[in-house]
């Protein structure tokens, strides 16, 4: 029976990491897949076109990107048009749920090689970049279609590692990957947001104030990211209660 290995990319270090290693260790991938939710930093975006290159002089397959949909509207437009923040924001993930897994299970889904390899009885093999120190994230167990594993946790590849791998690679360094209007960031993450790219800031505040809101603030769920902006004497670190962050389904470094 035939064997499909995919690459769920996350667009950040841990994933970029692990696919140099394994071209390193010499181990053939089939798909390399990336959801988009639309709303990525512009340097993740930059950064899989370079990537692709380094994957394509690697003879590795270049990163597929797809979307919820097709063309359907970005998760930035549908909180927008539902006067909602992402669902993170409320103590749930389907947001990761509906923008990043089931657009690559849909694309899987229609793939011809994973269908005949299902239809023989199989299973495609689905790669996923968490690191060794995360190690408790890698605990989706196998289903009906497909076998999960975790290469940098068998490896016992770390965070620290994953960027000295990139590094030794000739590549330059990936910044981390998830929304700019993502719930799970931390305060000093919002700030860098601000400087960096102060037209995404304020899209951010922009989906807080268009949300109609009555158990959170906003993105910070005690605290709104407006008010973080505008008032950043207020919040100190004695200020943001750092146990309310949950971890995003779809960070990758």
């Amino acid at each position: 029976m035939s064997k499909l290995n995919v690459v769920s990319y996350g667009g950040g270090v841990n994933s970029t990491a692990m696919l140099i290693e394994m071209v390193k260790r010499g181990i053939q991938i089939d798909l390399i897949l990336f959801a988009d939710t639309g709303g990525e930093k512009p340097h993740t975006y930059d950064y899989i076109k370079l990537f692709n290159k380094w994957l394509i002089k690697n003879k590795m397959p270049e990163i597929l990107t797809i979307t919820k949909g097709g063309i359907q509207e970005t998760l930035e437009e549908n909180c927008l048009r539902c006067e909602m923040l992402p669902s993170l924001a409320y103590g749930f993930k389907s947001c990761s749920h509906k923008y990043k897994i089931q657009p690559q299970n849909k694309y899987c889904n229609n793939w011809l090689p994973a269908k005949e390899l299902w239809k023989e009885g199989g299973k495609v093999t689905k790669f996923i970049g968490y690191d060794a120190d995360e190690h408790h994230r890698a605990k989706i167990p196998k289903d009906k279609k497909y076998v999960y594993e975790y290469p940098l946790v068998e490896w016992d590849i770390g965070r620290d590692d994953c960027v000295q791998i990139i590094k030794d690679s000739g590549l330059p360094p990936c910044g981390k990957s998830a929304c700019f209007f993502c719930p799970a960031s931390r305060a000093s993450e919002v700030r860098q947001l601000k400087a960096t790219y102060p037209e995404l800031a304020e899209r951010a505040i922009a989906m807080e104030r268009n949300a109609n809101l009555k158990t959170i603030k906003g993105l910070g769920r005690r605290y709104s990211w407006e008010d973080l902006l505008s008032q950043e004497e207020l919040f100190d670190k004695e200020h943001i209660d750092n146990s309310l962050e949950i971890a995003c389904g779809c960070y990758d470094g």
